[in-house]
């Protein structure tokens, strides 16, 4: 639209419904917010006709469309960049979004995909159910096994997928040596990252391609938004993932990254606070006689803890505990028992949460041994006197069923 330079703003002699759909040109010279503002946007406007005919040539970085990106997008996105030392991130509406939408980018039909067995179980799904309806040969292997995951590779092998930990179960894989393998016969290796952050791990420092990160859980910090991360090690393969998703039409809302961002500057506090809490809750558990194990990496004897220790710099605030078998009856009202920890999926909130989980049906190389729950913590920010009497509460009920 024209407007005339001799009149402030260009607008007063426009009518007043033209002023009311019209945006006006605010000086912001001087204005350095020390947060990054939201910008939504669908519609991007163009300063003259050639600008709008060549907004395809404006790059990766260039705007052309809200769906695209905005600046608030784009800055949540160059951060966990950064965080993770990689080429490009991609903001997707879920983490399982991440996973499923990293699976799709990498495999075609005719060819393989290597998945862990403990990996989370709507990607089990996902992989089951899509990859093999559109010809994607879909096998999992042993997560704690590198001479299972050898066993398997071929020239059709295209990915290799990683969770380290695995879900519920907190498997730690050795990621270098899994990437060692990959590379011997040409397959990408990909990460589901969530449980540590790039705080406490980087997959693409140690030879990964792809690593997923669920925003939902640390970034956000605030069990309030749905969000996942897809970051790449190699620009040109992003380039091409990021036009898959402007084909599917997946985006991401400016005000949740603008949560997210918001999250991430206290990440470094509450993952800090969450695991070492978790530490000291997770050896008051250990020693109960109602509890068989208890699946947290930095303690000795959890699957692949020396692994952790070489790799990782620190913990979340994620755990799980093994009941004797023959207890799980009482595990409704031990849960019910509690006054802090709130029962829910998820993690990585101000709020500590516990969810019983099954195994068994989402095991298919190394079969669950023993009674089908596991119990899942998340630790928050509450005091620990109160989450020390809960998880006394629990254990009394259990116990009293040994």
């Amino acid at each position: 639209m024209k407007v005339n330079p001799d009149v402030p703003n260009g607008r007063a002699q426009m009518r007043d419904e033209t002023l009311c759909a019209s945006t006006p040109s605010v000086k912001i010279d001087g204005f350095a917010s020390l947060v990054i503002p939201v910008s939504r946007a669908s519609t991007i406007v163009f300063p003259d006709a050639g600008s709008y005919a060549a907004r395809h040539q404006r790059g990766d970085e260039g705007y052309s469309y809200g769906l695209n990106g905005t600046p608030t997008t784009r800055a949540l996105e160059h951060k966990i960049t950064l965080l993770h030392g990689g080429a490009r991130t991609l903001l997707v509406p879920s983490g399982q979004a991440g996973v499923s939408l990293s699976l799709l980018a990498c495999a075609s039909a005719g060819e393989k995909v290597l998945i862990c067995d403990s990996v989370y179980p709507p990607a089990r799904d996902f992989a089951v159910r899509e990859l093999s309806r559109l010809g994607v040969e879909v096998e999992f292997y042993d997560s704690c096994s590198l001479e299972d995951l050898e066993r398997r590779l071929d020239g059709r092998t295209r990915l290799v997928w990683a969770e380290s930990p695995g879900s519920t179960t907190m498997e730690i894989q050795d990621l270098p040596a899994i990437v060692s393998l990959a590379r011997r016969y040409g397959a990408l290796v990909g990460c589901d990252n969530t449980w540590a952050t790039p705080l406490n791990f980087k997959p693409l420092s140690v030879g990964s391609d792809i690593v997923v990160e669920a925003l939902t859980k640390y970034f956000s910090g605030h069990s309030d938004l749905l969000m996942g991360s897809i970051t790449f090690a190699d620009a040109d393969r992003a380039r091409k993932a990021r036009s898959m998703l402007s084909r599917f039409g997946i985006g991401v809302s400016p005000d949740d990254c603008s949560l997210v961002l918001r999250g991430m500057e206290t990440m470094a506090v509450r993952v800090s606070h969450s695991a070492r809490i978790a530490a000291h809750l997770a050896e008051r558990m250990a020693r109960s006689g109602a509890v068989q194990a208890v699946l947290f990496p930095p303690r000795p004897g959890s699957p692949g803890h020396e692994i952790w220790k070489r790799d990782f710099r620190g913990a979340s605030g994620v755990f799980s505990v093994v009941f004797v078998d023959g207890l799980c009856d009482r595990i409704g009202a031990a849960l019910d028992s509690l006054r802090t920890f709130s029962i829910g999926a998820s993690w990585g909130g101000t709020r500590s949460l516990v969810a019983p989980m099954n195994v068994k049906p989402y095991r298919s190389v190394r079969p669950w041994t023993g009674d089908d729950m596991v119990l899942r913590l998340s630790v928050g920010v509450e005091a620990v006197e109160d989450l020390e009497a809960d998880i006394d509460r629990l254990l009394a009920v259990m116990e009293r069923g040994a």
